[in-house]
């Protein structure tokens, strides 16, 4: 398979019941990461890039815990099954959580979240053809398509905010 054109992003947040910014976080607060290897280095990247940590190097996709050279907080980081953020932030003072599980909970990416990937993320869905279809006729009429105004509309109205068009 070959990679075309990046289509959208489900964008990571960071949520929290205490706080309404996360320039309010106190030393020794808990925040709550997804476990999983590739969204944990994301979560990570999103706090790094937001200033609440920083990153020996914020453009490694599997940075971990250990990765972090400056928590001026001191601000504990806790990994939990991503499915379960959602249900943390009565036990966490911030829960990075993947879009799919923070729209099941009712949550709104753009509104609720205190910070929010955007097209900047390095975790945009692309379509894939297998190598040597990528520029047949058919392939393009696809392509056109799903980079439409129509498509594009389609998920500004259905998704509000919670899928970011990379169009």
């Amino acid at each position: 398979l070959v990679p075309l054109e990046d289509i959208y992003v489900p964008p990571l947040g960071a949520y929290s019941k205490k706080y309404k910014s996360v320039n309010e976080l106190k030393a020794g607060d808990k925040i709550a990461i997804p476990n999983d290897p590739t969204n944990a280095g994301r979560a990570l990247i999103l706090l790094h890039n937001n200033g609440v940590i920083k990153l020996s190097n914020p453009k490694d996709l599997m940075a971990t815990e250990f990765d972090i050279v400056e928590n001026p907080k001191k601000l504990k980081v806790v990994s939990l099954q991503a499915a379960q953020l959602p249900r943390s932030l009565e036990d966490v003072d911030l829960a990075v959580i993947n879009c799919n599980y923070a729209l099941d909970a009712g949550l709104s990416p753009q509104e609720d979240s205190l910070i929010v990937e955007g097209k900047e993320s390095a975790y945009g869905n692309v379509v894939a053809v297998r190598k040597g279809d990528e520029n047949s006729k058919e392939v393009a009429t696809l392509m056109k398509v799903l980079r439409s105004d129509k498509i594009r509309s389609f998920i500004l109205e259905k998704y509000k905010g919670g899928i970011i068009p990379l169009f």
